[in-house]
């Protein structure tokens, strides 16, 4: 199997998880949103709930730490070492993850705007979620580069099973129309979620390489040098796009933290996908770049395109569904109603959706910075990031509220976009050929205008209402597919290369070389 077709079907088994992922979480959010906010967003439990998470987050990071890409680059290089380097990247992020979840709740006990509320107890509930998930993606990167991530797609639907499972037994059986007595069981039931993820994620990666917890002083001093920087961009990463969360819970009303909150959990499902496919391509633009032979311009453009056909839909769909996907992972409290000046989710996914574009196309350029191991370049770009959004909110959050903090995490995103290829262009030698994005962006025009048109007359076929986004998502699927074909956006090189087993060339020979096969 050449190297395209198995990082091909290594993303697209991702992707697909992911799907049935996204579907199982738009049950969990709507679980959740009606439960806590059954009567409006401003009774303020589900902006208790958002708070606790998103002010987790920064802490979360720490403990990542960038080790994942960073572990699976080294394993890239010499698959022997792989026991070595998982156990103690295991060891490492265990401690390490432990100290800064305590220091995460230790200090949400003395804030003084999160006395009273469920909100410390929550981060101290939602730390184990946040430990179990980092152990999960540690394991996971085993998967990774042996290219086998279907088993980490089975243990992520398990996990939204899981979490729905327990979320049904609290909200109906233990603690029916009493959100304040069930609230703490639904951070438990993200624990019961996790931990049935990591567990499997383990079970599969042991099947792969044996590993067992190790602690090298001499290799974590190597790897935690390699990783710092990476790290350090990760947590300003998080902080230019997670701050405005934060800001919202001190500067103006638990209600806005729900408001904003909720897109936000919409967008955590989306902004992993472009991951999924750089962490797929990784190992081999890592090799390629280090040969200096320019095989990694073909992986590059590649990738450029992949991202670029997968996020242009996601924006032109996400905008035209945007109140319909809203209302049906929440309520119609949650939907803006600009007569009365109040602007709701629907209106903030909208405008954050722009902002996951952008990050689609920085993934790219990141990982090639990373591959060729000058990761510490990421860190001034990202501290202007976070610095950026950071003065923005200060200013236009007491002012436009929700509107500005998501409009500033546009305005972030797109300069780190732009940063990203200045760095990349500058150590890594390649070019980015644009004859397919403007096909892909008419055929993403297309799609949302076809879709947006559709949602009002598919509303009461077959009495779907809100959930005639069931039927657009896909509609909207062919509709995108047929233009991209139509416009020979997709090329027959690429059918040709998902599809048929070919004779590998020197270079899929050399990068495959440490790579098992089927």
């Amino acid at each position: 199997m050449s190297v395209a077709r198995r990082i091909f079907w290594n993303t697209t088994a991702q992707f697909a998880g992911k799907i049935i992922s996204a579907l199982l979480s738009i049950v969990i959010i709507k679980l959740i949103t009606n439960y806590l906010g059954s009567n409006s967003p401003d009774t303020g439990p589900y902006g208790e709930y958002t708070t606790a998470f998103e002010y987790l987050s920064f802490f979360a990071v720490v403990a990542d730490m960038g080790l994942y890409t960073v572990g699976v680059r080294e394993m890239s290089k010499d698959m022997k070492k792989i026991p070595m380097i998982i156990g103690n990247i295991m060891a490492f992020r265990t401690i390490v993850a432990v100290l800064m979840i305590g220091i995460a709740a230790a200090i949400a006990f003395i804030i003084p705007q999160y006395e009273g509320t469920h909100i410390p107890i929550a981060i101290l509930i939602a730390g184990v979620s946040a430990i179990l998930n980092l152990l999960a993606s540690t394991v996971c990167s085993v998967q990774q580069v042996y290219l086998r991530m279907e088993y980490s797609a089975i243990a992520t639907i398990m996990e939204k099973v899981v979490n729905i499972g327990y979320l049904v037994l609290v909200i109906w059986v233990l603690y029916p129309g009493n959100p304040s007595g069930g609230f703490y069981q639904l951070a438990w039931a993200g624990v019961a979620g996790d931990a049935a993820m990591f567990g499997l994620n383990y079970y599969y990666s042991r099947k792969l390489s044996e590993f067992h917890y190790r602690i090298d002083k001499i290799f974590w001093k190597e790897v935690l040098l390699a990783a710092l920087p990476y790290g350090i961009a990760l947590i300003l990463n998080t902080i230019y796009f997670r701050i405005g969360s934060v800001l919202l819970s001190l500067m103006r009303t638990k209600a806005e933290v729900g408001i904003y909150g909720l897109p936000l959990r919409i967008l955590d499902n989306i902004g992993v996908l472009p991951a999924y496919l750089m962490n797929a391509v990784l190992p081999s633009l890592t090799r390629s770049i280090a040969r200096k032979d320019g095989s990694h311009q073909r992986i590059v453009q590649y990738a450029f395109d992949f991202l670029v056909m997968g996020s242009l839909p996601i924006v032109a769909g996400t905008i035209a569904l945007a109140t319909p996907l809203v209302l049906l992972m929440s309520e119609p409290q949650y939907i803006s109603n600009l007569s009365q000046g109040f602007v709701g989710s629907d209106i903030v996914l909208s405008i954050l959706i722009v902002a996951t574009m952008f990050s689609f196309v920085n993934m790219l350029f990141g990982y090639i910075i990373v591959a060729d191991n000058k990761q510490n370049k990421l860190l001034a770009r990202n501290a202007v990031g976070a610095l950026i959004t950071i003065v923005l909110d200060l200013i236009a959050i007491p002012i436009f509220g929700v509107r500005g903090a998501a409009f500033n995490n546009v305005v972030a995103e797109f300069y780190v976009a732009c940063a990203s290829y200045f760095i990349a262009k500058k150590y890594v030698k390649f070019k980015i050929s644009f004859k397919n994005t403007f096909k892909t962006i008419f055929a993403a025009v297309v799609m949302g205008t076809a879709v947006y048109l559709l949602r009002d007359p598919t509303y009461n076929l077959f009495h779907l209402h809100n959930l005639n986004i069931l039927l657009l998502i896909p509609l909207g699927g062919l509709i995108y597919i047929g233009v991209l074909f139509m416009t020979k956006a997709i090329t027959p090189e690429i059918i040709d290369m998902i599809k048929k087993p070919h004779k590998p060339t020197a270079v899929e020979l050399a990068a495959t070389e440490t790579i098992p096969h089927d």
